[in-house]
């Protein structure tokens, strides 16, 4: 049977990942004056505590706890238009599980997420799911008035033009992947790539599709072009974590 890493689709993810994605966005948000706070979160003082079911998990944990970052400002201005928030039945303590949930639920169109069955619910993150699904249609108002006012074709163009070019810049960048030498050795994986249909090339000015090279100055770094980072992940060298991406 192939082993694959257990891949989280567009369509959602596990109620854990929401939660320790709130937990990193609690220690990371911007905060604010106190004349212009109008959105709360709650303490921060204590590092949060951190489950992470495996590598791919602690991933997109922290990467959706910096899209949130990246868009606090919007998604507050949409819960505070949209008057969905503040509200009571909902304590400062979750705030950022709001908007990290928010940030997802409208990189969903607003669609409904899928519930997977092998999971273990948390009570915070349904609640949350459905206060935020129940006023979708206010929420889709807001961010369409919002995109009005910043004259902007998607989300991505009301960031301010400096986190743009660092979010371009940074999608661009090549992937730098770790062989686990403990698991695997360089041999086995050049062998197992080239079974996948990678070709080995000298630099990164000669990526194509599908090839890889070697870092210059460490030798159990490969480098892969950016727009394979789905596809790699797919490999069982990563469900094994004989590959770990940096």
């Amino acid at each position: 049977e192939k082993r694959t890493m257990t891949l989280i689709e567009k369509n959602g993810y596990h109620d854990s990942v929401y939660i320790n994605a709130a937990k990193i966005f609690q220690g990371i948000h911007t905060k604010k004056n106190k004349d212009r706070i109008l959105v709360r979160y709650g303490d921060d003082s204590v590092s949060p505590v951190l489950n992470f079911k495996d590598e791919y998990f602690q991933r997109v944990s922290y990467e959706l706890a910096f899209n949130a970052l990246k868009y606090q400002d919007l998604l507050e201005e949409i819960l505070l238009d949209s008057c969905v928030y503040p509200c009571h039945s909902i304590p400062d303590e979750l705030t950022s599980l709001l908007v990290v949930m928010l940030y997802d639920l409208q990189e969903r169109k607003f669609q409904a997420r899928e519930i997977f069955d092998e999971e273990e619910p948390v009570a915070e993150v349904r609640k949350i799911e459905h206060y935020l699904y129940s006023f979708r249609t206010k929420l889709a108002a807001a961010l369409a008035r919002c995109r009005i006012k910043h004259d902007a074709l998607s989300i991505e163009c009301c960031l301010p033009e400096t986190i743009r070019k660092q979010a371009q810049r940074a999608s661009a960048l090549p992937l730098c992947v770790w062989i686990n030498t403990f698991k695997i050795s360089l041999q086995d994986v050049f062998g197992d790539l080239e079974k996948k249909g990678f070709t080995r090339v000298e630099s990164v000015s000669d990526f194509d599709r599908y090839t890889y090279c070697v870092d210059q100055h460490c030798n159990d770094v490969l480098v892969f072009p950016s727009s394979l980072k789905d596809e790699l992940l797919h490999l069982d060298l990563f469900a094994d974590c004989k590959l770990l991406l940096q």
